[in-house]
């Protein structure tokens, strides 16, 4: 079989995530067995062993043959959840920086003339904590009139004391509250998400510049090893972090002309989000220097079903990076409506945050693309998807300023 693997070494960049490695691979574990009862070929999920970082063993069995794949997540769990360590009122502070960051260099309109879907998306925090905020000053605004009601006129100052100390307790309790329970509603983590793309203005902060090098170090380390294929992984906002790791080793000429080959799966890309902002210089150019490789193969894989993803966007194009020599990425569309069900698209179709992972998980109607088949099957990224004409729907159209000229 043309491109056989044996032996795959995938790693896995995850989006802004505070929650531990583990979750993915109880993911992959379950989602692998749903996919392989409805594909009928077979997945086998182990623990690691011989392994530096987080992840786990996959042996696959499809189409007549067997492959071991060897999964890790490159974590970076930890930058996030210290970012999103902050108080109630530094949020605040951050919501009106971030909101400056979008509004101040124009970057929210034009997103939002490229895709509407993640832009409200991106909105919706926004207004949801603005909403909070005014839910508890009115309950503080409450607490004051009905002291007022209970505290007799001639308690002069110190009445006036007691009712402005009960209504500056409430506002922070009921914030607080708001806080606990975002697990169901999503507002403060989306906060602190695009808050940390935009504290930067679209540069990446000095740690995780640190810990991208890291990855970068980790994923050379692998081309050494007996692996027929590398392929890397970037989920949601990983996947322009997994860009500019991938354009340093090439610029370093650390990626092998042969073997192993490498692939780059970018999966419900959030990239304008990022480009779009003045201080992406780097992201830009490396947008531009790995849409001209050959020495990778990569495919975009978003689905208009995900309001959080930029669905179909070329990210070099629409970044205004895309120069006369572009041969990358690979659009495609994993299609929710289409691979989906009738019945688990109607149970799915308003739980957006749960979409956003649907590219890791089973699908009822699989098309070409399953990821199960990529991280576990015997064909290189490049070999299955080799003659794939891109998505029809693409798009392609830069609206961003800080594009390079044509």
């Amino acid at each position: 079989m043309s491109g056989a693997v044996r032996r795959r070494k995938v790693f896995y960049l995850p989006g802004f995530d505070p929650f531990p490695p583990r979750r993915y691979r109880e993911l992959y574990r379950s989602e692998s067995a749903a996919q392989a009862a409805i594909s009928g070929y077979a997945v086998t999920v182990a623990a690691a062993k011989g392994q530096s970082g987080y992840g786990w063993h996959v042996q696959g069995r499809m189409d007549g043959c067997s492959v071991e794949s060897a999964v890790e997540v490159l974590v970076w769990s930890d930058i996030v959840e210290r970012s999103m360590d902050l108080g109630i009122v530094a949020t605040y502070v951050q919501l009106v920086r971030t909101a400056w960051a979008y509004l101040g260099s124009g970057a929210l309109f034009r997103l939002m003339r490229l895709r509407k879907g993640p832009m409200i998306a991106a909105l919706y925090p926004i207004a949801l904590l603005v909403l909070e905020l005014l839910v508890a000053l009115g309950l503080g605004a409450g607490v004051w009139a009905l002291t007022g009601l209970v505290l007799s006129a001639d308690t002069g100052a110190l009445g006036t004391v007691l009712r402005l100390a009960g209504a500056l307790v409430v506002v922070p309790l009921v914030l607080a509250w708001f806080r606990r329970v975002d697990n169901r509603i999503f507002a403060w983590y989306l906060m602190h998400d695009y808050a940390f793309t935009a504290q930067y203005h679209g540069a990446n902060p000095p740690e995780l510049e640190a810990r991208m090098a890291e990855f970068g170090d980790h994923i050379a380390t692998s081309f050494a090893e007996d692996w027929d294929e590398v392929l890397v992984v970037g989920h949601s906002s990983g996947a322009h972090l997994a860009i500019s790791i991938l354009a340093d080793l090439i610029r370093d000429q650390r990626v092998p002309a042969e073997r192993p080959v490498l692939g780059f799966l970018s999966l419900g890309q959030v990239v304008p989000m990022v480009s779009y902002l003045p201080g992406a210089d780097r992201l830009r150019a490396d947008l531009a220097f790995l849409s001209v490789q050959d020495r990778l193969t990569w495919v975009d894989v978003t689905a208009p079903g995900d309001g959080c993803a930029f669905a179909l966007c070329d990210p070099v194009a629409v970044s205004g990076m895309a120069g006369p020599g572009k041969r990358w990425p690979l659009v495609l569309s994993a299609a929710f409506t289409r691979t989906l069900s009738p019945e688990r698209w109607r149970a799915l179709r308003w739980r957006f945050f749960r979409l956003h992972f649907q590219y890791l998980c089973a699908f009822d109607l699989p098309g070409d693309y399953d990821y199960f088949r990529i991280t576990a099957g015997p064909l290189t990224l490049a070999d299955r998807y080799r003659g794939r004409a891109p998505s029809k729907s693409r798009i392609e159209t830069a609206y961003n300023r800080f594009g390079r000229a044509p």
